[in-house]
This record gives structure tokens, sequence and C-alpha cells, in this order.
């Protein structure tokens, strides 16, 4: 089969044809040439990946009533009518009825040339959102949260996931911020028959080291200062669950000890009890740093890395899986969309190439904060891809007022959209004065008439 772009052009006269597939084959394209619109449908389907040129006035079928049979084929297929009788109503009429262009004889062999270009590229980002569409589909029929990608590294780590999920191995997770380890673990837990008990997360890099033993184990009155009652811990709490602990390397040496107890026996005290509470429950601990390394440093204890490391799974970074992003773009879209409930843009082949080039520094958690500023801020709003990527890219070098006024500027700028201009409806909307809408929109440089 041939690599060649498709191309289906119809019309009835003999040196019309041959002309211009001699144009569109020099271009590069893979031209099938008939003179009548009726032999041209049984060709068509819905996944076919090319542009059909039909001429308006031919024998038998015209390239109108063509135009409507295809459109029962594939809505969106593109088909580019040519008329040596066109007027601008015909060219409207044309238009309305769902053709993508409408090109009047005698035109320029590059017209047509660029015109077949924009329409193929149309097609291939419209069957490659529907492929995107199905994957989605077919893996959001899988219960419980979704591991998307079809990289080899996802296929294997849900691979792994289904394997283990419904043992009561303990898991530790390898993975770079923002790579999806709670994501990961969750998935374990309603895989598993813990699913209709609790799972229960833990960022121990954000607990204070005065807090954490009490956070986690829980304690009885009078325990320490300011114990008024008792607390029932983490650990408790996810009893015949799931118990997450993130950055577990950030855990204090003293409670890893205390940890390591809990993890072999399977039971804790409260701080201030001697009673032990026997427990059923997983446990998933989750680091962005080489452990093993961290305990040979003895910045980690060995005997608990060791006792943690009975199943390890590792989550690529994004730059690793560059073939999931565009799944994963198009997923974060759909989902900004339904939240915000805006409609949902769609990315051409250049912003695709754009994401794909990326470097990705905060992975999967970035790439879905890039799709919700593109469906809230997008091109609607006279941001480009490209402009909003430079944005998170220079959040972390510029300063927390430069950080304030680009969220300020933003959020004006949307209003601004959706008030079509009409500034006492935005300063409304913003709850601010007449003036000090003025003034920020003089500081930031944004004209009314831009949105009207």
């Amino acid at each position: 089969m041939s690599s060649k772009p498709p191309v289906l052009f119809i019309d009835d006269e003999k040196h019309i044809r041959i002309a211009n597939t001699q144009t569109m084959q020099l271009a590069g394209f893979e031209v099938n040439a008939m003179e009548r619109a009726d032999k041209a449908l049984p060709m068509l389907s819905y996944d076919w990946p090319g542009v059909v040129i039909c001429d308006i006035k031919i024998p038998g079928m015209d390239g109108i009533e063509f135009l409507l049979k295809a459109q029962e084929i594939d809505r969106d297929l593109p088909v580019i009518l040519i008329s040596g009788h066109g007027d601008i109503a015909m060219a409207v009429q044309a238009i309305r009825d769902g053709a993508y262009d409408f090109i009047e004889k005698p035109f320029a062999a590059d017209q047509l040339v660029e015109t077949v270009k924009r329409a193929l590229d149309k097609r291939a980002l419209t069957l490659e959102n529907r492929s995107l569409r199905q994957e989605l589909d077919a893996q959001n029929n899988t219960p419980g949260p979704r591991i998307i990608g079809r990289s080899p590294a996802m296929q294997r780590l849900r691979s792994t996931i289904a394997q283990i999920a419904d043992t009561d191995a303990d898991v530790l997770l390898l993975g770079e911020t923002g790579t999806g380890k709670e994501l990961v673990t969750r998935s374990l837990h309603e895989h598993s028959r813990r699913r209709e008990y609790n799972f229960v997360a833990v960022n121990c890099g954000a607990v204070p080291d005065n807090l954490i033993e009490s956070e986690l184990f829980g304690h009885e009155p009078g325990a320490f200062t300011g114990a008024k009652g008792r607390r029932v811990g983490r650990f408790e709490h996810a009893n015949h669950g799931t118990l997450f602990l993130d950055e577990i390397e950030s855990m204090p040496t003293p409670v890893q000890v205390h940890l390591l107890r809990v993890l072999q026996e399977r039971a804790i005290e409260r701080l201030g009890s001697n009673a032990l509470i026997p427990l059923d429950l997983r446990v998933v601990a989750a680091t962005k740093v080489d452990l093993k390394a961290a305990s040979e440093r003895a910045e980690f204890r060995e005997d608990l890395y060791y006792r943690l490391n009975v199943v390890t799974l590792e989550i690529p970074p994004l730059r690793d899986r560059r073939e999931d992003i565009p799944l994963l773009f198009h997923h974060f879209l759909l989902m900004a969309g339904a939240r915000y409930r805006r409609e949902v843009p769609q990315p051409n082949s250049e912003q695709i190439r754009l994401l794909l080039t990326h470097p990705w520094p905060g992975n999967v958690r970035e790439l879905c904060n890039i799709a919700d500023r593109y469906v809230l801020l997008g091109e609607n709003v006279g941001y480009d891809l490209n402009t909003l990527m430079q944005e998170v890219d220079n959040e972390t070098a510029i300063t927390l007022p430069q950080q304030v006024d680009c969220f300020e500027k933003s959020l004006i700028k949307q209003q601004l959209e959706i008030q079509k201009g009409n500034l006492k409806n935005t300063m409304e909307a913003l709850g601010i004065p007449r003036k000090t809408l003025y003034d920020k929109m003089r500081k930031y440089g944004l004209d009314k008439s831009h949105y009207k």
C-alpha cells in the first residue's frame, strides 16, 4: 500500500483530470481520477485517510449531492468543490453544506496543492483524535483509575499492576515528581479486594517532624501536651485498605524505626498506649530518590529499605514515553472541558509537535496543567500553546509579584473575552471598581476593542 496521501479527483472533463492528476502527483500525492461521482462513493469509508476534490457541474450525481452522500459516510471527510460557474452565493452555500473549501475554475496549480495539503492535515488530525478517543474509551472501560499510555513501559506497568493488585505485598514506587505515583497507588487499591475500604494518602514531607508519629499512629488523651482527646492515626484509619506513604525519604529516622516495626508486626500502638492494635492493610511507599543510595549514605535506614522493597514499580518520566503525550493531552483536554464546561479546542499538528519536543520537567502534572490552561485561555483569549508553555517554563524563574501579575492578567483577559469587551460587565464579574480595571488594563496593555 502506498504511503503517499490519497486524493480522489472527480471531473467529467478528461484534460482537466489529466492536468490536475499530474500536478498533484508531482506534489507527492497518490491520485485517483474519476469522471463520475457515484462511482467514487464506494471508495470512501469512515476511516479513509484522504481528501476528495469534486467538480460541482458533472453529469449524473453533481458535486453538491456527492458532498451530502459523502457526509453520510463521514461528516468530517474533507470535500473540496470546484466549479467553472461559481459565484459568491454558490461558494457560501457549498461551505454551509459542509464543503472543506470551494475553488473557482480556472485555478492556479499552487492554489489547489496548498488547499489539498491543508485538507489532508485536517483529515490526519481528525483521524488521530478519533483514534485517541477510541483508545481512551477502551481504557476508561477498565474500572478504577486509568493508567493511560500506549508505550511499552506503560503497558508493562498496567500488566504488573494487574498481576499484583489483589495480593497483600507491599509496594515501593519509584518516580520523579509529577509522574503519577498516587494514581498508580489508587489503581492498585481499586483493583484489589481492599477497594471497599479506605484509601489513605500521607505526604511524609508535608507533615512536621514533631507531629508525624501522632499523624501516622494516633494518640491517647494526655499522650503529650495538647493531646486532649483520642486520635485515630492514618495506619488505623487505613485498616483493611491501602496506606500510601509519599516522599518516604523525608520521614525522620526515629519514625523510620517505628514504621519498620509496624510493617513487620502488622500492629500499632497509639502514642500514650500500650495496647496493640492489629492491622490488615497494604502499604505503598513512594520516593523520587534512590533509596538504596540514600541508605548507603546513612540518610535512610537500610533495613527499612529492604522491608519496603518487596515489589518495586518504576514510573517512567514523560520525556521517556513521548508517544503517550498526544493521548494524555487529549485525555486532559476532555477532563478540563468537562470540569470548566468549555468547548475543547483541538490542537493542530504543529502544536502536537511542540508538545512532543518539550522536555517536560514537571512530567504528567505539567502536561495536565498545560491542558487546563489551553482550555481556559487558549487561542480564544489570545494565547497560543507555545505562549502557555513558555509561561509554565518561566514560572520558576520569575518573582512572586511577576507570577501574581501573570495570573491577574490572565483573569482579566479571560473576563474581557467572556464579556466581549464590555467593561461594565467585566468589572462586575471581577468585583473591582472601574478605575482599578482601567489601571490594570493599561498596565497589561489590554484593549477592550480586541475582544468585541
